[in-house]
């Protein structure tokens, strides 16, 4: 055998090792984005639930890093989605309220969705879940960067739009007919039955609540599946546990915590499911796992609401526990293993951040808020990027975060003879938001105003309209 010709073949191997490797470590990750509907800060094992077990959820904590002081953009469902996918507080993409079946109203085509950005790349994009931007047709998500859709257009207690597109094939249940969809207006409708969509059409009405969770894992593995050669953007934003809750027959009556934490518990599984199907695709060193929540939890009992533990507040208010949501992140050699971080970080982040990983340009003639916390990710950096956080409540903020302090404010209401209520809190020593500090510290009271109120004229200077059929 002629070893001075075997030499230059083993070399030429290493070569091209070395380059997969190379090329392996340079190639764009692909990103699973996991969005839960009000879901309490506590609702995790890894955050602390007593009563809720999540083994796959602290299995990517104990894999990831986990997010201590991690935020909404809002605290109910439309804006803070907008937020998420466009790196903006709500007043800047003018969508403050919670969207309805009879609004002609949705994120506006001109503004630059996080899937339009990766599909300028070469993403492949599939939203799977609630959307909850726009139910029309100029806003659903195939026309905001999504080659695919699967879900619920808004949330799970509203009703079908009349004018809605039927697909030829559509499952009709519990004795629905095509002539009653088509001629019962929203308000006359009494039933609460919310429609399932493929692309622009309903597939299935009234959705099987029961089996949503199942479904959008198995469409989501079947989407990596089909495009595991090249990168892709899976938005997988679940239905529960916003109400009414429903779990498939295999976990309903299961949790200790209730029908509650019966859905959290299928969610849990969920995540083992996808992180299974990840590994064997073989894409685990390649892809970003992130699961997070839109906003805290309805403030409900009889075991159909969650909780914020040890935050005050819940689900419609900018107290923590309405708007700090648990967050965990993963990406096998680039996010340290058995991590946290409590510096602050949100929603608004997610979408600069992933265009930078990926190589996306944000657009540079508009405002974005969020910042890249890939430094924060990484561990390489422990200080946030936002010099001030802004908790938005409609149009107005409500609150304003700088480091450990938080000023909340609530107008006056002259007609009850309602003074306006100011509330200082130090959230390092206090972040139950339990005592009042006020009256002690006038001088950070006045400051935190004064950077509220510069921040929110800036942002109004700034603001872009939402956008509306017919305009």
């Amino acid at each position: 055998m002629n070893l001075n010709f075997l030499i230059p073949i083993w070399v030429w191997c290493g070569l091209i090792m070395f380059a997969a490797c190379l090329q392996a470590q340079d190639s764009p990750p692909n990103i699973l984005l996991i969005f839960t509907d009000d879901q309490g800060y506590q609702d995790l094992g890894c955050f602390g639930s007593p009563d809720i077990k999540t083994p796959h959820l602290d299995q990517l904590a104990d894999e990831g890093r986990k997010f201590t002081s991690f935020y909404s953009a809002c605290s109910v469902c439309s804006p803070s989605r907008a937020a998420l996918l466009t790196g903006c507080y709500p007043p800047r993409v003018g969508l403050t309220k919670v969207l309805f079946a009879q609004d002609n109203k949705g994120l506006n085509p001109q503004e630059i969705t996080l899937a339009e950005m990766l599909k300028q790349v070469g993403y492949r994009t599939a939203c799977i879940g609630k959307w909850h931007l726009g139910h029309k047709a100029p806003f659903l998500p195939t026309e905001q960067g999504f080659d695919y859709y699967y879900g619920i257009p808004y949330s799970n207690d509203m009703r079908i739009d009349p004018t809605a597109k039927l697909a030829d094939d559509i499952v009709l249940r519990e004795g629905v007919t095509r002539d009653q969809i088509k001629t019962v207006p929203v308000s006359k409708q009494k039933d609460r039955l919310v429609p399932l969509m493929k692309n622009d059409e309903v597939v299935e009405y009234p959705a099987d609540q029961t089996s949503l969770t199942r479904r959008y894992t198995e469409e989501a593995i079947r989407f990596m599946a089909e495009n595991k050669d090249q990168p892709f953007f899976v938005y997988l934003p679940h239905t529960m546990p916003h109400i009414p809750l429903f779990a498939s027959e295999e976990f309903r009556g299961k949790s200790e915590a209730g029908l509650y934490g019966d859905t959290i518990e299928e969610i849990d599984d969920s995540v083992g499911q996808l992180m299974d199907a990840i590994d064997r695709l073989g894409l685990a060193k390649q892809t970003l796992v992130i699961y997070t929540s839109d906003n805290g939890p309805w403030k409900l009992k009889n075991g159909h609401g969650g909780r914020a533990h040890p935050l005050r507040g819940f689900k419609f208010n900018t107290y923590e526990g309405g708007m700090r949501v648990p967050c965990i992140m993963r990406w096998p050699g680039h996010i340290p293993p058995s991590s946290e971080t409590d510096a602050v970080a949100g929603t608004i982040d997610l979408a600069p951040t992933i265009a930078a990983l990926c190589g996306a340009a944000l657009p540079q003639d508009r405002v974005l808020d969020g910042h890249d916390i890939m430094p924060l990710m990484t561990g390489k950096s422990a200080a946030s990027p936002h010099q001030a956080y802004f908790y938005y409540k409609g149009n107005r903020v409500s609150a304003v975060r700088a480091g450990d302090w938080k000023l909340r404010t609530t107008p006056a209401n002259p007609k009850k003879q309602i003074p306006e209520m100011v509330e200082l809190f130090n959230l390092e020593d206090d972040i139950s938001e339990s005592k009042n500090l006020a009256s002690e510290h006038p001088e950070k009271v006045a400051q935190l105003r004064e950077m509220a109120a510069q921040f929110n004229q800036e942002l109004r200077n700034a603001s872009r309209p939402i956008g509306e059929l017919g305009k």
